[in-house]
């Protein structure tokens, strides 16, 4: 391998709020957001002064997020073209994508199962009486008409596999972010730079000059994150507190079974699955893996958003991980599209839950086809907030279930968004520690991580 190719960032990103900072902000957006939503019920009075505080917090969330949100193309672009020339070795490159393409599997097929698990002993479709299901159909039946017309532009297998290759990059990059694309979005963006790393590894003499632009953009997207994160204690908490204030203890109570099957299968992945697998295959302790990336986790619940916690990611993983880029950098600007078992969860509950609220009985064979399906939605799944719910259609109308049940559930769809990208983002990083371990990839030159 080529000097260029051994080269790696030299400006390592500090966390400006640092996870304390962080955690602080969140709950006290959380607990600000609920006293709002009282206040808020008192009386008109009290819906204007609510109103006000949401048009102050609110900006200085979006900002937060737009800041992150701003360098997530040429984060990737760059990111995924320097994995590339930095491994060099188009079969290493190979083994590491088929060791990411192995470890994914496992936690997304461990996800779909805990959540199809708890739903069938559990049953919280069964809890939903036919009047809270009226009320909550009519309530979101405005969402869950866009959302039915964004399943029904669904493609064929065929066509998703064509549209991986970009016929106007520039096109795709432009919708990939918001999920406005009519390609495949940012997984085409990801298509697009390995192939030109993989070009460029094939021509580094005459390609030099690129090389050395993208690792200078690279650097400078870590450099706008630094400055992201020093927002974020106060970012995050406007975000959440925007949110709580506007959602009312009643709709958690008519869905609380459900959603305490999502976030119990939720935790048990988080907890015990990431545990196990980085102790057993990565030789982790997974007390301190946690706390390492405690950045990445509060940004990703925060934000809603894998594309936006991707920067951070990125830096917990060198940084705190100590993973060499050449690895981590590959395995988790795929991931950030291609690992969300965590969705991939929350789809396979949604399914069998609202198959129990409308008295559809699925047999054995047709659950295991939503376990199939949860998981490969899982992975098309565009990584922005709400970016799931098109693809939960899909998988409804193939086992018989009325796609505009999906209004049901839209109302505490926020807060379980922000639950399964914790998850999808932590997801990530064991997958990334798992193959830097498989591949030998561990960082030698840093500080060994923390043990205990």
């Amino acid at each position: 391998m080529s000097k260029l190719g051994n080269q790696t960032s030299e400006t390592p990103v500090k966390s400006g709020g640092g996870h304390t900072a962080i955690l602080i902000g969140l709950v006290l957006g959380i607990v600000l957001g609920i006293v709002a939503h009282k206040i808020r019920q008192s009386g008109p009075g009290g819906e204007s002064l609510v109103a006000a505080m949401v048009s102050v917090a609110e900006p200085i969330g979006k900002l937060f997020l737009r800041l992150m949100q701003m360098v997530v193309l040429p984060l990737v672009v760059s990111a995924l073209f320097l994995a590339v020339v930095d491994v060099g070795d188009m079969r290493k490159l190979g083994r590491i994508g088929l060791t990411t393409l192995f470890y994914t599997a496992i936690l997304s097929f461990s996800a779909v199962l805990i959540g199809i698990t708890l739903v069938n002993i559990i049953k919280p479709g069964l809890a939903i009486s036919e009047e809270t299901r009226t009320t909550l159909s009519e309530q979101y039946m405005g969402k869950a008409i866009d959302s039915v017309k964004k399943a029904e532009q669904a493609k064929t297998l065929g066509q998703t596999l064509v549209d991986m290759l970009p016929e106007n990059p520039i096109q795709e990059m432009a919708g990939a972010v918001d999920g406005s694309s009519k390609g495949n979005g940012m997984l085409a963006v990801m298509v697009f730079a390995l192939m030109c790393g993989i070009a460029a590894t094939m021509k580094l003499e005459q390609t030099s000059a690129l090389t050395g632009t993208m690792r200078g953009l690279y650097e400078i997207s870590m450099t706008i994150i630094g400055w992201a994160l020093k927002l974020a204690p106060l970012g995050a908490g406007c975000l959440v507190f925007s949110v709580t204030s506007s959602m009312g203890l009643e709709i958690l109570k008519a869905l609380a079974a459900f959603m305490g099957v999502v976030l119990g299968g939720l935790a048990i992945q988080l907890i015990v699955v990431y545990s196990v697998v980085l102790k057993t295959l990565a030789g982790r302790s997974p007390v301190a893996f946690f706390r390492n990336i405690s950045d990445a986790m509060f940004v990703a619940f925060s934000t809603s958003s894998s594309s936006a916690t991707l920067s951070t990611s990125l830096k917990v993983a060198q940084e705190q991980l100590h993973l060499k880029p050449e690895t981590s950098n590959f395995v988790l600007t795929v991931g950030a599209t291609g690992n969300q078992n965590g969705t991939a969860l929350f789809e396979g509950v949604v399914v069998l839950f609202l198959a129990q609220v409308f008295g559809v009985d699925l047999s054995p064979g047709q659950q295991f086809t939503v376990v199939l399906m949860a998981i490969l939605a899982g992975v098309g799944t565009a990584g922005v907030p709400g970016g799931s719910i098109p693809l939960i259609i899909v998988v409804l109308k193939s086992v018989g279930v009325p796609g505009d049940g999906i209004a049901i559930i839209l109302g505490v769809d926020r807060l379980l968004d922000m639950s399964r990208t914790l998850i999808n983002v932590v997801g990530d990083l064991v997958v990334a520690t798992c193959v830097s371990t498989s591949m030998g990839d561990r960082d030698s030159s840093a500080a060994s991580p923390n043990v205990g």
